[in-house]
């Protein structure tokens, strides 16, 4: 029912890199160095400890969830969140196809949102809704 994400520096959810089918389904990907790099700080910053490959649902996968709940935080994270949510639908930043599904949420802070050209629409609507819609 709930699918919680993150989000890389860019623009994959899951480890679904960019140009992943957004049709595809839970399997096996391999990482780029970019996502090899940027998951270092998990395996004592040693990028030779980070796999290659790992299993990851797809993003038809995370697309069939009720309600999918993409945080990011930092200015790292800025283009990715400004392509995901304010770019064309397209395999090259997986996130973007979050703007399929009805139901999606993207929370962010101040420092992701900072390029998002529609951040003071983004803020006038979410004041404006209505408390019984919930997020």
């Amino acid at each position: 029912d709930l699918q919680l994400l993150g989000i890389g520096t860019d623009g994959h959810i899951g480890f679904n890199e960019p140009c992943s089918s957004l049709a595809s389904r839970t399997r096996i990907k391999t990482l780029t160095e970019q996502t090899r790099i940027d998951n270092a700080r998990f395996f004592d910053d040693d990028i030779q400890q980070v796999p290659h490959h790992v299993i990851t649902q797809g993003i038809g996968t995370i697309l069939d969830a009720r309600h999918p709940i993409l945080l990011a935080t930092g200015e790292g994270k800025a283009d990715a969140v400004a392509q995901t949510v304010e770019g064309p639908v397209a395999s090259i930043v997986p996130a973007s196809a979050l703007q399929l599904h009805p139901h999606a949420t993207v929370v962010v802070d101040e420092a992701a949102a900072s390029k998002l050209k529609l951040a003071d629409y983004f803020r006038a609507t979410y004041s404006a809704k209505p408390q019984w819609q919930g997020l």
